[in-house]
């Protein structure tokens, strides 16, 4: 029953938009209908500047870490707790409150992933670096990075079921980014 019901908070933690909350904030309006309509941190950072990007930044983040924390201090094992990462990226990216129209995951998947195991700093800041060497831009080298991590896992748990989960939330995360997989893949037209 406890886990039923943490997995039930994680989702509605997710719907915590804190893009909308500093949209709020900074001018009234909902930044779902403004610039790209998302309302994560970087159409926040776009529309109100960069005190708004690392406000939403943060507090997405620490919606995945809270989840992450309140398992481990309810017992969980790892495996559980990346359970209710997969649900708060969830509540984040189809939050029930905001007619499923959310953000793509990624602060609050990086949140959650860097209160797992904090070695996933350096992990996600040189594989970024290098992925940014191919790509040239931010998105598509901070979810391989993300990736990165999620293979990482398997090595650090020394268990399969852990790894497998942060790959789903990972998955689920890119593909909430509507990529182009033939310039994701680097397959040129």
């Amino acid at each position: 029953m406890l886990l039923v019901l943490y997995l039930i908070c994680a989702y509605f933690v997710g719907n915590l938009l804190f893009g909308f909350i500093v949209g709020k904030m900074q001018s009234g309006g909902d930044i779902r209908a403004e610039g790209s309509k998302n309302p994560g941190a970087r159409n926040a950072g776009r529309l109100y500047g960069k005190k708004a990007f690392i406000l939403t930044f943060l507090g997405d983040a620490m919606k995945g870490a809270a989840v992450i924390i309140i398992g481990r201090l309810l017992g969980f094992s790892t495996a559980v707790q990346l359970f209710g990462l997969l649900f708060v990226c969830i509540g984040h990216i189809k939050p029930v409150l905001f007619q499923m129209k959310g953000g793509k995951g990624i602060s609050t998947l990086i949140g959650g992933l860097l209160a797992v195991n904090f070695w996933f700093v350096p992990i996600i800041i040189i594989s970024f670096f290098l992925f940014y060497l191919l790509y040239k831009g931010f998105t598509v080298p901070g979810l391989l990075s993300l990736l990165v991590c999620a293979v990482a896992l398997f090595f650090i748990e020394k268990e399969v079921l852990p790894g497998i989960i942060a790959l789903l939330v990972v998955t689920i995360v890119i593909c909430a980014h509507k990529l182009n997989w033939r310039q994701f893949l680097l397959i040129k037209n």
